[in-house]
Parts: structure tokens; C-alpha cells; sequence
């Protein structure tokens, strides 16, 4: 194969990905609803688009992953937090922080984020007491990819749990909603935490 070739084969791969990029942003089609999976698939974890920075609701609470472990003999660990040591990490290595703090945080944002249309479209339903619409396909396909690296991730952080082997694990997020800032001097404002736990999964199809 040419120089020349190899060079408009690159550039046809990367037209390709870039394009690939646009359509995940792109606003709801019945296109988009068909074949986001696969685009989905191609693009996470590593090339997924994430435009918090620019959001006009920027994030005010604080949220994590708790973990416990199910042993051999059906004993139940204590949680453990996996969120802070790699916070921890990225914030001491301001300049080269570690890549899976990035993975860490996207999959957390998965969980429960969706599409703003959707979102205001499933709260207008739901004040006028109309039925909700559910999770799209890709929806619950993004949370369960989530869930599941999640669950893969805190078992390399508690090595210890059941003697170095579990038999399942489970994730719990908690967030916690801090007081608004209009209210920062106001001391009888709380902070709310909410907790959500999800189904074991077991350690053999994680490792």
C-alpha cells in the first residue's frame, strides 16, 4: 500500500470517529435511538463525549462508591469506601492525575444521568401524575455497563475482602446534596444524603 493510501486511510478513520463523536451528541432521532448502542459501544469507556464542564447546572453535591463482598461461607463484609483513595490520587498528581479517576467518574455520572429531554419530559409526567416513560434501551444498557465496572473496580481496591476471595459484590452510591450556596451562611441548613444500592454481581464474571 501507498503513502498516499495509508494516509487517506487514516483520514477516512478518523472522519469516521469524529463523526461517530457528533452523532453521540446529536439530539433524540428514532436514528439515534436504533443505533446508539453500537456507537455507544465503539466510543465508551475511553473516547466518551462529556460536556459537564460547560453544563449550566454545575454539580453541587458530593457522590461515591461504597462496596461490600459476599464470602465462600455467606458472610457479608462491611462497606468499604472505594471512592476516596483514587480521589485522593488524582488530587495529589494535579499535573499526570491516573486515567481510571476519569473512568471512575463517568461510570458514577452513568448511573442515573440521562438525556435533559428526557429528563424533563419523564418530571413534567410525573407532576401531572402521568405514567413515566421508562429507561431507553440505551439507557439501561449504559447504567448496567456501569454497574458492572463498578463492581470491578472496587474489587481491586478491597484485596483483603473474604481473604483475598469473594464470591460476589455489591455497590452502593450515595450522594450527597449539599446546602445551596444562597443558603451558605444560614446554619440550620443541612446537608440530604441519599443512598442507592444494586444487585450483587458475581466475581467470577468480573475478573
Amino acid at each position: 500500500m501507498t503513502r498516499r493510501a495509508v494516509l487517506l486511510v487514516g483520514a477516512a478513520l478518523l472522519g469516521l470517529h469524529f463523526l461517530l463523536a457528533a452523532f453521540s451528541q446529536s439530539p433524540y432521532t428514532p436514528m439515534k435511538l436504533r443505533y446508539y448502542d453500537k456507537v455507544s459501544g465503539y466510543l465508551d469507556p475511553y473516547f466518551a463525549q462529556n460536556w459537564m464542564l460547560f453544563a449550566p447546572d454545575p454539580l453541587a453535591d458530593d457522590r461515591g462508591i461504597l462496596a461490600r463482598a459476599k464470602c465462600a461461607d455467606g458472610r457479608v463484609t462491611e462497606y468499604y469506601d472505594v471512592t476516596s483513595p483514587y480521589i485522593h490520587a488524582a488530587q495529589g498528581s494535579r499535573f499526570f492525575p491516573s486515567r481510571m479517576s476519569r473512568l471512575v467518574g463517568s461510570s458514577l455520572q452513568s448511573l442515573y444521568n440521562s438525556d435533559p429531554l428526557l429528563d424533563r419530559l419523564r418530571k413534567s409526567e410525573k407532576e401531572k401524575k402521568k405514567p413515566v416513560l421508562p429507561l431507553m434501551p440505551y439507557e439501561k444498557s449504559s447504567r448496567e455497563d456501569a454497574v458492572r465496572f463498578l463492581s470491578r473496580y472496587s474489587m481491586t481496591q478491597m484485596p483483603q475482602a473474604c481473604g483475598g476471595d469473594p464470591r460476589s459484590i455489591q455497590i452502593r452510591m450515595y450522594v450527597r446534596e449539599l446546602p445551596p450556596w444562597s443558603r451558605r451562611d444560614d446554619p440550620s441548613a443541612k446537608d440530604r444524603i441519599s443512598v442507592q444500592d444494586y444487585g450483587w454481581q458475581k466475581a467470577g464474571d468480573l475478573r
